[in-house]
């Protein structure tokens, strides 16, 4: 799978950028600062429909513009797909197929499949357990698209059960009406609870090995690379050869909910459910956070993006159906041989997007198609590189003229 074609429209720093790619490696070069991690963003985008930067919509939007565009055309195999995605905050966004008439945004989940590891990656081995999350349901949706169904239900129940929750306790009354509908709020936070972990628990299963194999790969191997999955929901502990069904889950969960019902009523919150889990990471017998040294972050954020990669493959072993594989100024971060060994990696990839400010740090056998980035006063561009471009661009570009 490639990326043949990238069009942005008042998509962050960009009034308009229009980018010819090929498959195999190419490398976004540029300043700091200039626009390269807002391009990936946007392909990354297109085929999650999530920012790995931010939860937002309305942050991908140009300053000023009520609305932004992406368009690209994805290759697999002999097939060719356009898919163009109108960003619009506050309201739904939409997606058109092949020129077809815009539909539901969620239609276009799929075509595209990407996996990007960028430096905010870091967090998924030193910040909250919120990052991890989101790890896991991308991956799950990325999967299974249905299930961002059972997501996006499972937020909109945890919200209004919270705001009876709290509407409760500000009014000081609690009687059979209240249990009535807090009843009602448990089903279906337990149906689409369950099948929340049920995807998830499905997912760590299909990571586990992966995530050893390239961890061992990106170091000398002398540290094991572990996880173990921390739930509010006592079925979901752990680590599972077997992952539990859907209907013993609900209904753990539904006993669980019944057990924190006082404690959930005076502290006017919901305390059981996937929303309160954690995934803890380990190298060797000691946690990940707080214990791995910078490398060793750096180097187990990356296994875990990449074992995400092994997991999509292997879900769809055809060849053309590879994800496209974006580096977001990964290189600079690395040593040498860390640069070697991630390097050695990604050349299963029918397209790999690197971005970088310095040639120098990206390995030789990536630099193929390069693609400079520079930036004036009225935006980003994104120009090809004729001919070959050495170095640092430390300065961007000062002439007049850039649409963004």
């Amino acid at each position: 799978m490639y990326l043949s074609h990238l069009t942005v429209a008042d998509f962050r720093s960009y009034r308009w950028a229009d980018l010819e790619l090929t498959p195999g490696s190419t490398v976004l070069l540029g300043a700091n600062g200039v626009g390269k991690t807002n391009l990936v963003e946007a392909i990354g985008y297109l085929g999650a429909q999530q920012s790995h930067r931010v939860s937002s919509d309305a942050q991908l939007v140009r300053f000023g513009r009520d609305r932004a565009r992406i368009a690209g055309r994805v290759h697999r195999g002999s097939r060719a797909v356009a898919l163009e995605l109108e960003i619009l905050p506050g309201r739904s966004n939409r997606v058109a197929i092949n020129r077809g008439a815009p539909v539901r945004a969620k239609e276009g989940l799929g075509i595209l499949r990407t996996v990007v590891f960028a430096p905010e990656d870091l967090s998924l081995v030193t910040g909250e357990p919120g990052g991890r999350r989101r790890l896991l349901d991308q991956l799950m949706v990325q999967l299974r698209p249905a299930l961002g169904e059972a997501a996006a239900d499972y937020e909109r129940v945890l919200r209004q059960r919270n705001a009876l929750l709290k509407s409760s306790r500000g009014s000081r009354r609690w009687g059979p009406e209240e249990d009535a509908t807090l009843a009602v709020w448990d089903e279906h936070l337990c149906a689409a609870g369950a099948r929340l972990l049920h995807g998830r628990l499905h997912v760590l299963r299909l990571l586990a090995r992966p995530l050893q194999e390239m961890y061992a790969a990106l170091t000398n191997g002398s540290k094991a690379a572990a996880y173990a999955y921390e739930s509010t929901v006592p079925l979901a502990r752990g680590t599972h050869a077997e992952v539990p069904a859907v209907a013993d889950l609900a209904a753990d969960m539904r006993r669980t909910l019944e057990s924190q019902r006082e404690e959930e009523r005076a502290r006017a919150l919901t305390l059981v459910g996937p929303h309160r889990d954690e995934l803890a990471l380990f190298l060797g017998p000691a946690p990940a956070r707080g214990y791995a040294s910078h490398g060793e972050t750096w180097s187990l954020a990356l296994a875990l993006r990449m074992a995400a990669y092994d997991v999509l493959v292997a879900d769809d072993p055809d060849p053309d159906a590879r994800p496209v594989l974006i580096l977001d100024d990964v290189f600079a971060e690395l040593d040498a041989a860390r640069r070697r060994r991630l390097a050695a990696l990604v050349h299963r990839a029918e397209q790999v997007i690197v971005t970088a400010a310095a040639l120098e740090d990206v390995p030789k056998e990536l630099t193929a198609h390069r693609v400079l980035i520079r930036q004036d006063a009225e935006g980003s561009e994104a120009v090809a590189a004729a001919a070959p471009v050495e170095g640092d661009i430390r300065e961007p570009r000062r002439e007049g003229g850039a649409d963004g």
